[in-house]
């Protein structure tokens, strides 16, 4: 089970690319050390002020991060099919500006929930 699971020979990886062992590796680091746990209940001698901060500039970072690849592939590919019919270019024009401010409400809910952790440290 393990030797197909960690990209053996057998069927199908469950975890591609480096990307996704890193990942795995960081969950089970985070999961396997018990100290994080005790610090973020507020046993620990003020770290949980200090991940709360942790939590709030890589929450805000990630969501950024996120909005901004998802607006550059929407803008693209908008771009790309108002090129091969230019005269479809006002039926895209709504649907990409609705998308892409989509996108940017959830980087700002992002924002409003770091200013939130923020309140708490």
């Amino acid at each position: 089970m393990w030797k197909g699971f960690w990209g053996g020979s057998r069927g199908g990886d469950h975890v591609k690319g480096s990307l996704g062992k890193f990942v795995l590796a960081v969950v089970g680091i985070l999961l396997a050390n018990p100290g994080l746990v005790h610090a973020a209940e507020g046993g620990g001698d003020g770290m949980h002020k200090g991940l709360i901060a942790l939590a709030a500039g890589l929450g805000l970072g990630i969501a950024a991060f996120g909005a901004a690849l998802g607006q550059g592939r929407a803008t693209a590919a908008a771009m790309e099919s108002i090129g091969r019919n230019p005269n479809a270019a006002d039926r895209i024009f709504t649907p990409l500006i609705v998308g892409l401010a989509l996108m940017e409400a959830l980087a700002l809910y992002a924002l409003v929930i770091a200013f939130f952790l923020q309140g708490k440290v």
